[in-house]
C-alpha cells in the first residue's frame, strides 16, 4: 500500500479525541468511520463534531461546502466488522488502559484487512505495551494528537522496537496529508514531548488543589497571570475532560505506588461522582459555557 491508496480511516473510541481526529481526517478528504461501543457516545459525539465545524465555519477556517463535505464523509457504528471493513489506517483513542488498549486492538485485528497500519493516540502509555495483544506488533506505532486537533497541529509519531520502519515512515507522511506537523521520537517516552512537560504541570496544579495550598481559581490565575496565557493550568484540563484526567492519574498512582498521585486521584474522583466531567458536561473545575477564566477582569482580580 502507498500513502496514495490511503481511502478509509476507523477511529476506535468517541470520546473528544476521537471526534476530533475524525473531523481533522475527514476534512482532509478521507472517508471516516468512528467506532464506539456505546450507542449514546455516538450521538453525543455526532453532535460536538457538529458544534465544531459550525466553529470553524463561523470563523472562516472552513468554507461551508468543506463543512458539509466533511460531515458527510463521517460514518458512525458500534458494529466492529463495518468500522473494520476496508480500513487503510486505524486510530486507537479508547481509555488509557493497557489491557483494554490490546482487547480491542485484538478484536480489530481479527476483523481488519492485513493492510491495515494500527495507530495510537495514548497520552501516557507504550505502544509496546499492548503491541502482542494488538496482533500485529509490527504495524503498530503512537501518532499523539494535541488538542484541538486544527490548531494545536502537531503529532507525535512514536515507533516502538518492533514497529517496522515502513509503517513509521508511512504514518509519517499521512500524519502531513492530514495537516499535522510530525515529530519523529528516536525511543519509547511516557509522555512524548510536549506532554512529559505539560504533565508535570498539570501534576504540580492539581496537587497544590488537592492540598488545598490555593483555590482552583487562584491556581489558575496564577499561571495566565505571568504567562500571559488565555486559560490556566485546570481550567485547560477540563477541555480534555476529568474522566480522562483521572484515568491517567489513577493508573499512574497504581503503578508506581506514588501516595500523592493516590491522593490526587482520589480528589479528581469525587467531581466525577458529582458528574462534574469538565465542559463536555458543562461542568468540572469551572461551569460552562461561561467559565470564570473567560470573564474579563478574571486575572486582575480574585473576586471577579
Amino acid at each position: 500500500m502507498q500513502i496514495e491508496d490511503v481511502r478509509r480511516v476507523a477511529v476506535v473510541g468517541a470520546g473528544t479525541m476521537g471526534q476530533q481526529i475524525g473531523f481533522q481526517c475527514a476534512g482532509h478528504g478521507y472517508e471516516v468511520v468512528l467506532y464506539d461501543i456505546d450507542l449514546p457516545a455516538l450521538e453525543a459525539a455526532e453532535k460536538r463534531i457538529d458544534a465544531y465545524a459550525q466553529g470553524l465555519e463561523a470563523r472562516g477556517a472552513i468554507s461551508s461546502e468543506l463543512r458539509r463535505s466533511a460531515q458527510a464523509r463521517i460514518e458512525l457504528t458500534t458494529d466492529i466488522e463495518t468500522a473494520a471493513r476496508d480500513a487503510d489506517l486505524l486510530s486507537e483513542a479508547v481509555p488509557e488502559d493497557p489491557d483494554l488498549k490490546g482487547r480491542v486492538l485484538a478484536k480489530f485485528n481479527a476483523a481488519c484487512p492485513p493492510r491495515t497500519i494500527f495507530m495510537t493516540n495514548t497520552s501516557t502509555l507504550l505502544p509496546s505495551q499492548f503491541a502482542k495483544a494488538s496482533g500485529r506488533g509490527d504495524r503498530l506505532l503512537a501518532l499523539h494528537f494535541h488538542l484541538p486537533v486544527w490548531i494545536s497541529n502537531l503529532v507525535d509519531v512514536m515507533p516502538h522496537p518492533g514497529t517496522a520502519s515502513e509503517a513509521t515512515q508511512f504514518v509519517l507522511a499521512f500524519a502531513r496529508r492530514i495537516g499535522q506537523v510530525p515529530i519523529e521520537l528516536r525511543r519509547e517516552h511516557n509522555g512524548y514531548v510536549f506532554n512529559s512537560m505539560y504533565s508535570a504541570l498539570n501534576s504540580a496544579a492539581i496537587t497544590l488543589a488537592q492540598q488545598g495550598v490555593a483555590s482552583v481559581e487562584d491556581i489558575d490565575r496564577s499561571w495566565m497571570h505571568i504567562t500571559k496565557a488565555p486559560v490556566g493550568p485546570l481550567g485547560a484540563l477540563d477541555a480534555v475532560g476529568l474522566d480522562t484526567v483521572w484515568t491517567i492519574t489513577d493508573y499512574w498512582a497504581r503503578e508506581l505506588g506514588d501516595e500523592q498521585l493516590r491522593a490526587n486521584a482520589a480528589f479528581l474522583r469525587k467531581y466525577i461522582d458529582r458528574g462534574d466531567l469538565g465542559v463536555k458536561a458543562g461542568r468540572g473545575f469551572y461551569s460552562y459555557p461561561d467559565p470564570a477564566y473567560a470573564r474579563p477582569g478574571f486575572i486582575e482580580s480574585p473576586d471577579s
